[in-house]
């Protein structure tokens, strides 16, 4: 089965079902990633976009 097959068989409703899917997995995954960083890791995080480019170690 081609792609265009594809496409045309799953029509709108089909192609945003499968938009919401891949959505709520990314929002999951970032969700999940965020809750298990370490209290270091969300600290140095947060300072990101203050941050000038030197180097911490």
């Amino acid at each position: 089965m081609r792609l265009s097959e594809l496409m045309s068989a799953l029509g709108p409703t089909g192609l945003t079902e499968i938009a919401l899917l891949i959505f709520l997995a990314v929002f999951v995954a970032v969700a999940v990633r965020a809750w298990r960083a370490g209290p270091g890791e969300q600290d140095r995080n947060a300072r990101l976009p203050l941050d000038d480019g030197e180097v911490q170690s």
